[in-house]
């Protein structure tokens, strides 16, 4: 009989409430994969949906689940092949996106090369709660967005979990200047290199931010149309969380600019990229919640509330 693990799983799709703490079997490494021992895990806006029955729900083989994305721990074991860890190395990672992650366990597997090594300087709570986020933002501005020296950047929901990593980056990437909007106090920000904090409850945003470059659009919705007014020729909208809305992309087209949407993908080259700027010193995630695997339910809620400052990570 095969070892059994904790583990958060759904055997319906709906609410907080279906996540249960569960009993499942420990899965072992194939070929090429390790075996982790999780520490923390991460949750993200993208557990909630795909938890409803949305999101990636249709990749994930069904129901009964284990939700999880994103997770940072010790190696247990390796497969044949290996030869980047071995058992006893700290690392984290965004692992098997957009298909079933698991990360909301004591155990998982994924592909080494979807791992990098966590970086000394941040616990694993930290870690868990920087790369499905990080490679986001990350591949929204580098490799779409092309942000370096001069670039001119507006962050929306620039104080949420993917937002205040933007933010971090585009500095990082020497941008000329940052806008970003929120709500309410921006100290905190603009110690992270926002220059120019948007209250959008006082101000409307495209009356505020000029020739910009790159757009990371967190928000969606009449935010896509209303960011065009910001850019200059040659740049580009980024939406997140949906595609941009035909209109947007219409429009942005008129005007000599780009619409795009972005699915964010396991990329072992911009994950080292993205630890090398926390061992820099460049970026460091905020944690808004931690919480024990056993309260997921929990966690679920806090990500809803569509005001969170920072990262909601699980402790393993």
């Amino acid at each position: 009989m095969s070892e059994t693990m904790r583990a958060i799983r759904q055997y319906a799709y709906g609410g907080p409430h279906v996540l249960k703490i569960d009993r499942a079997p420990r899965p072992e490494p194939l070929w090429t994969e390790v075996l982790v021992r999780v520490h923390a895990a991460g949750v993200n806006p993208v557990d909630g949906k795909t938890r409803e029955g949305g999101g990636i729900s249709s990749a994930q083989g069904g129901l009964p689940m284990t939700l999880g994305w994103d997770v940072s721990g010790v190696v247990e074991a390796v497969g044949s092949g290996v030869t980047r860890f071995a058992p006893g190395d700290e690392v984290y990672g965004m692992i098997n996106f957009p298909r079933v992650g698991a990360g909301y366990a004591e155990y998982v597997t994924a592909d080494s090369a979807q791992f990098s090594r966590k970086p000394q300087s941040l616990s694993h709570e930290e870690a868990a709660a920087l790369p499905l986020a990080a490679l986001t933002a990350w591949q929204s501005l580098v490799t779409v967005g092309r942000t370096g020296p001069g670039s001119r950047v507006l962050v929306h929901g620039a104080a949420g979990g993917l937002g205040h990593l933007a933010v971090q980056i585009a500095r990082a990437r020497g941008a000329a200047y940052v806008y970003g909007t929120l709500r309410g106090d921006a100290s905190a920000l603009r110690a992270m290199g926002l220059d120019e904090p948007i209250d959008y409850t006082r101000a409307r945003f495209e009356n505020v931010a000029r020739d910009v470059d790159v757009v990371v659009d967190t928000v969606a919705g009449e935010y896509g149309l209303r960011s065009l007014e910001t850019m200059r020729s040659g740049a580009v909208l980024v939406s997140l969380p949906v595609p941009p809305e035909p209109q947007t992309v219409r429009e942005a087209a008129q005007r000599g600019l780009r619409a795009i949407s972005l699915t964010v993908e396991a990329d072992r080259a911009d994950l080292d990229a993205i630890t090398s700027l926390v061992n820099a010193g460049a970026l460091r995630p905020v944690l808004a919640e931690v919480l024990p695997l056993e309260q997921a339910a929990k966690a679920h809620e806090l990500i809803e509330s569509g005001h969170v400052h920072g990262k909601i990570v699980l402790t393993v």
